[in-house]
């Protein structure tokens, strides 16, 4: 596993940066185990707060240094680069400010004298990929700080900068040593980690290859593990849904950051004939106006994919596409340009024996559909391996309602492509994963929520009590 800065945009190599030694990363678990047994979860909640808040002070102060690491390592959009900025600064202040009511003990009506009281784990181990390098930290170390628990962070190998970044982020912000801990580290070491004792869970986003084997390790060893993997979320256009308005929805979740989301709208489904043609001649119209370049440059509306694998990838799916009868309606080429750039593409004709069908498009490529009913849509929409999020648009509200009841998936969005936030849980079913991240769901993941039973002085031994 090789950490190393490469210029989307231009191929460029940049730097590159050695795995950490099987001493250090001793060193950094121990020096870890010391801050959450000796510091961090014994803090007060409010000096846990005032770090993590000051963590998104620096964030948006310095949001063109932070936003020039994410365009320079995995083509992001300049003005993209700012938005997750900003998101990520949000998700830090919401955890900072919800934390003490969270971790509040609950008391149990139903038994008089129980109380459930919210404790840290210890340390944990975060897998993060390169698609969102800031956000994706920041969904866990806000929560995770704030509840006590103290992290060692492996961010993927191609965005190293970013990673190195974020965690001086929290030193510039007064986290004591061992509370947030950046590794660069081999698959081995990943594994040796999670058989530690004094690690007590892991969570991951990327693969379902990668997922399964951490859950399978995790499950070995008796830890706690939460999943985000892929997604091939549906984009539902009933009858009634306004052209328009939809056609720009749809190219915000299918584009938005080169179309490398997890809940990206990756499978296009409209009801009927005629609005199909009328979609997917706007549709293409859209993607036709993108303009490709430099991702540091404002006019720019259209980057590079993160790298050259990802590039060949979507290149091998288009053509695994066109094999299976699939057809190409638009775009399905690399741009002869520095860089690892794709044409925007759109594929029709794509039956359940192509492989595509079951399968998830991480770049700018959508696989577009036309049904008759809106049964035959959410027979489509469930039709995946996958269960992230899925969006349906409709001028009924209350028929989008009925609709989204109906689908298969951890978030559905109606008269909205998938979008996240700090207060709404983030999370899938089947091989989108498990566990969620986020809101208050997200907090209660990785702690020990533990039962406090009071009864008066001398309660029998055994049953309910009654208190005076």
């Amino acid at each position: 596993m090789v950490y190393q800065t490469i210029n989307p945009a231009t191929g460029e190599l940049i730097k590159t940066y050695a795995n950490i030694s099987d001493q250090d990363l001793e060193a950094a678990i121990t020096n870890a185990h010391k801050a959450f047994e000796t510091k961090w979860r014994h803090c007060q909640v409010a000096e846990r707060a005032k770090i993590v808040s000051n963590a998104a002070v620096l964030l948006r102060k310095k949001s063109e240094e932070y936003a020039y690491y994410l365009t320079l390592e995995m083509g992001k959009l300049l003005n993209e680069a700012q938005a997750e900025i900003r998101l990520s600064a949000d998700i830090l202040d919401y955890y900072a400010k919800k934390a003490e009511h969270y971790l509040k003990p609950k008391i149990l009506p139903e038994s008089q004298g129980a109380e459930l009281h919210i404790e840290p784990l210890g340390i944990l181990l975060g897998i993060v990929p390169w698609n969102f390098p800031y956000y994706q930290i920041a969904r866990i170390a806000g929560p995770q700080l704030m509840v006590g628990n103290v992290l060692l962070l492996k961010h993927a190998e191609n965005v190293p900068q970013s990673a190195l970044t974020f965690g001086r982020l929290f030193e510039e912000a007064g986290a004591p040593t061992g509370i947030y801990t950046n590794i660069f580290a081999s698959i081995q070491q990943i594994r040796r980690i999670i058989e530690d004792r004094r690690v007590r869970g892991v969570t991951l986003t990327g693969s379902e290859r990668a997922g399964a084997a951490i859950a399978e390790h995790a499950g070995r060893n008796l830890k706690k593990s939460v999943l985000g993997m892929g997604g091939s979320d549906p984009l539902i256009v009933l009858k009634d849904a306004p052209i328009e308005t939809t056609l720009d929805s749809a190219l915000f979740g299918r584009m938005f950051n080169t179309g490398q989301c997890c809940v990206g709208s990756k499978r296009i489904i409209v009801i009927g004939k005629t609005r199909s043609k009328i979609f997917l001649d706007g549709f293409i119209q859209r993607m036709a106006s993108l303009k490709a370049g430099d991702p540091h440059d404002p006019q720019t509306t259209w980057g590079p994919l993160s790298s050259e694998n990802a590039l060949n990838i979507l290149l091998s799916q288009v053509a695994l596409a066109t094999h299976g009868g699939g057809r190409i309606a638009f775009g399905g080429k690399r741009i002869d340009r520095p860089g690892f750039y794709l044409e925007p593409t759109v594929l029709t004709n794509i039956g359940p024996n192509n492989p595509i069908y079951t399968q998830e498009l991480f770049g700018p490529v959508v696989s577009f559909y036309s049904v008759e009913n809106e049964e035959e849509a959410i027979r489509l929409a469930n039709a995946t391996p996958f269960g992230l999020g899925a969006s349906v648009f409709t001028a009924d509200v209350e028929r989008g309602r009925k609709i989204a009841a109906q689908i298969e998936s951890g978030m559905v969005f109606i008269n909205q492509p998938v979008w996240t936030s700090a207060e709404l849980p983030f999370g899938g079913i089947k091989n989108s994963g498990y566990g969620r991240e986020l809101s208050e769901l997200g907090f209660g993941e990785f702690v020990n929520q533990k039962l406090i039973n009071i009864a008066p002085v001398g309660s029998p031994p055994w049953g309910p009590v009654v208190f005076d």
